[in-house]
């Protein structure tokens, strides 16, 4: 019957005092105790996990759950533990405990999974703080506490710190040299003869006893496939599943949030913020740029075109037709333009329209001279030609 006994799963911490009332030879055969105890234990991801605590005036955590999953590894670590040496803050370390090894980052499983938090103190000596307190602070949030101890351990601070019914959670040796005997005691107080600490079950994730019976179950982010044994990772990002305002990324049975181009996301890891698009660096306009909801448009100087690459600019062509308001002629200068008259025209005060030109009646003295010469030359002609024509007529 023995042989097909199994302890049930358990997140399983030992707090181990290494004060300086606790000779290095007596604090190897802790180790030693240590090392049985796993050797009886059904060590596993999925079945038992170990943390050790080291603890005198200062606690250490040599390795929290989620660290090692099988024994030789367990085993190994355990032996490369040293003594601290001076003092018994047995209180900081059950405290230490609570806040920095039953939690789901340090391999703690989540309470939905019903896997029992169990604490086992050794102790030789009397705390040095205030235990009583934590201790029930401890029992109160879910943790069984076994209390062991040795030599000149202090019985009522055991029972203090120990957890209901006494005489199955605290436990006395004379020296640490049969501390090993205890190995069994805790083989009986742990071994479970229902079907999930057996290992037949054949759930794939967790097994959940139901008296005689069994159901399986999936760890967060999974479902229970139709065979009711194994379990698929779900989609966390299935429409009501999960918080995120704008994409759901789905991650090994978890999700993450993300946002659209041009938002960034909040620090709640869920919502999202339209970008300024046009700030320095997170643009490519050549002139200006125009933000709108998230994206952005270019644009350019007054007297300037978009390219076609719809970023940068060329200088327009202002004299363009529709671009001006000259009434002949458009004359470009840079970035403007004036506007001028065809021939024959001068240019109205308003500097836009043309009217023609009026010839000037004033004559200066040399054309005057000229014109006054050709009129005499034209009347002596015309003098000779009358001469002549009356001669002819006589005769």
């Amino acid at each position: 019957a023995d042989t097909a006994c199994k302890n049930r799963p358990l997140d399983l911490v030992f707090i181990v005092d290494s004060s300086r009332s606790v000779r290095p030879e007596e604090f190897e055969k802790v180790k030693i105790f240590l090392s049985e105890m796993i050797d009886t234990l059904d060590v596993g991801e999925r079945t038992t996990r170990v943390a050790v605590m080291n603890y005198a005036s200062t606690v250490k955590v040599e390795f929290p759950l989620r660290t090692y999953f099988d024994k030789a590894s367990l085993k190994e670590a355990v032996s490369r533990i040293k003594p601290l040496s001076a003092g018994t803050m047995t209180g900081l370390a059950i405290q230490t405990a609570m806040d920095e090894v039953f939690t789901e980052e340090m391999g703690t499983r989540p309470a939905t999974f019903n896997i029992p938090k169990v604490v086992i103190v050794v102790t030789d000596g009397r705390p040095q703080d205030q235990v009583q307190d934590v201790a029930a602070s401890a029992r109160t949030a879910g943790i069984e506490i076994y209390a062991v101890g040795v030599d000149r351990a202090d019985m009522q601070s055991l029972r203090i710190m120990a957890s209901e019914p006494l005489d199955e959670h605290v436990f006395y040796v004379e020296t640490y040299g049969v501390i090993e005997k205890l190995t069994s005691k805790f083989r009986e107080t742990f071994c479970a003869v229902n079907v999930c600490a057996l290992g037949t079950h054949g759930c794939q994730h967790v097994c959940v006893s139901n008296g005689a019976s069994y159901l399986c179950d999936c760890y967060e982010g999974y479902t229970l496939n139709p065979d009711k044994r194994t379990c698929s990772a779900a989609d966390m990002c299935a429409p009501g599943r999960h918080e995120c305002d704008q994409i759901c990324v789905s991650k090994n049975g978890s999700y993450v949030c993300d946002c659209y181009e041009g938002y960034t996301l909040n620090p709640d890891k869920k919502t999202c913020s339209a970008m300024d698009m046009c700030a320095p660096g997170r643009h490519d306009c050549a002139h200006v740029c125009l933000s709108n909801d998230g994206s952005y448009s270019c644009g350019c100087y007054e007297g300037y075109t978009l390219n076609p690459d719809k970023k940068t600019c060329s200088t327009a062509d202002m004299c363009a037709p529709g671009r001006h308001d000259c009434e002949q002629v458009c004359v470009r200068d840079d970035l403007f333009y004036t506007c001028d008259c065809h021939q024959g025209y001068t240019l109205n005060p308003d500097r836009k329209t043309c009217s023609r030109a009026i010839t000037s009646s004033l004559v200066t003295t040399e054309e005057s001279c000229k014109c006054e010469a050709i009129v005499a030359l034209q009347d002596s002609v015309t003098s000779r030609l009358e001469a002549l024509s009356s001669k002819y007529i006589l005769f």
